[in-house]
């Protein structure tokens, strides 16, 4: 399994639910519509990872849906797992690829738009953008806010989800600054009903990629009210296809080749300057 397609990616994190086993906890955030799940234990010793890994692998493919080890591409591959997910470490991209090979799936996390652009490059299948917020787990980590979520909007051209400290209360911001897919971990994994915040996610995710309802933007110096998703429709909304155009979005000249894939987000300011005549 290659191709990536999913909204809802969901951690283990078995602090967070005393009393529940992980399989319990994970087979209602299935239930729930999560998409893709990672198996990630800091402590565990190997063969206690492994039997974990091989439960998820067949509790994911029951389900039908990615399953993802966190840090160990040599277990993953003896779990049968679908791919790995490395951090900023020497090589662990490189070293993951080689391991795992073409046909599996490796994700990076990132923290900056150049380490994001670094994974591109290097041949990760997606990435991680984060943390958003401040996170339990991952103590010590500065949050990279919002502004970097824009970023990857604006740059990422690989699959990328935003995760850390994210939960029904701010998601929906996340959605706005650019963000498609979401990582939740505590807020699911601790919830007395995991299956019912996956729901309210994943329908929160589907509206905002709908593009349901208009976005308010700023528009050459005015107030207007768009249902144009991205700035390449924006600029055939305003019958300017084929001129000669420069665009720029929140004060930063937009190359005509990302207009397809800049998402406009209410609150954005959008120029559109139109040159007329010859030089």
């Amino acid at each position: 399994m290659k191709k990536l397609d999913f909204s809802l990616y969901v951690i283990t994190a078995e602090n967070y639910h005393p009393g529940k086993t992980m399989e319990e906890v994970m087979r209602e955030a299935l239930y729930g519509g999560a998409d893709i799940v990672q198996l990630r234990h800091k402590t565990a010793k190997e063969s206690e990872l492994l039997e974990k890994a091989r439960l998820l692998r067949g509790l994911t493919r029951e389900f039908g849906v990615p399953f993802i080890v966190n840090d160990y591409p040599q277990l993953a591959i003896e779990a049968d797992a679908d791919g790995v997910h490395v951090g900023q470490e020497d090589h662990g991209l490189r070293e993951a690829r080689e391991l795992l090979g073409p046909d599996r799936i490796v994700g990076v996390s990132t923290h900056s738009l150049d380490q994001a652009m670094a994974a591109e490059d290097g041949g990760a299948d997606y990435i991680g953008v984060g943390p958003v917020y401040p996170t339990g787990t991952k103590p010590g980590r500065p949050a990279v806010t919002l502004n970097y979520v824009r970023q990857a909007a604006r740059h990422v051209r690989i699959p990328w989800v935003a995760i850390g400290g994210i939960h029904l209360g701010n998601a929906q911001e996340v959605l706005d600054a650019g963000a498609t897919r979401l990582c939740a971990v505590s807020a699911i994994v601790g919830s007395e009903d995991p299956a019912a915040v996956c729901r309210s996610l994943k329908a929160m995710i589907s509206s905002s990629v709908s593009g349901a309802g208009e976005a308010e933007i700023m528009l050459n110096g005015g107030r207007h009210r768009t249902g144009s998703m991205t700035l390449q429709q924006l600029v055939e909304e305003k019958g300017l296809t084929g001129r000669r155009i420069v665009a720029e979005a929140d004060g930063t000249i937009v190359p005509r080749e990302e207009w397809s894939g800049l998402r406009l987000r209410s609150g954005m300011t959008v120029e559109l300057v139109h040159f007329v005549g010859g030089g």
